[in-house]
């Protein structure tokens, strides 16, 4: 994930500025399950990304920063889910969760309809996991 910071924009305000009512609806429907399955409140990170939770990383090359646990963006073409990166599990998820694309830390989904919100919903608890577990300072 890009250098990021959270801000104090306001979700709910955000959420419903999305112009397609069917984006709006997954994204609400999305806001409840990263609620839900991570124990966190929604924060804005940036312009566009809901992020729950929060880390401090700091990678072998010095390079550092913050980050949420666990993201998502609704975004105009697809919603970008931020979950599990650089894990060896990733792809037996991404096979389970239905009709996505990958990329190394963004999943694409088009429409909440196209996947398994079970799978989702685990992939979110084992994301928060496995970053409490390489970040056990946070």
């Amino acid at each position: 994930m890009a250098k990021m910071k959270a801000t104090d924009a306001d979700v709910l305000a955000f959420i419903e500025s999305i112009e397609s009512e069917k984006k709006r609806d997954d994204a609400y429907r999305l806001l409840s399950i990263f609620e839900e399955e991570t124990a966190y409140p929604a924060v804005m990170w940036g312009d566009s990304i809901i992020g729950f939770g929060r880390y401090h990383y700091v990678y072998e090359s010095g390079h550092s920063g913050d980050a949420p646990k666990a993201a998502f963006s609704p975004r105009k073409a697809r919603h970008s889910l931020y979950l599990l990166p650089y894990d060896e599990r990733r792809d037996d998820y991404l096979r389970r969760l239905g009709k996505v694309k990958a990329a190394v830390s963004c999943i694409y989904v088009n429409k909440l309809d196209d996947i398994d919100t079970d799978v989702l919903r685990e992939l979110i608890r084992e994301t928060v996991k496995r970053v409490d577990e390489l970040y056990p300072n946070n």
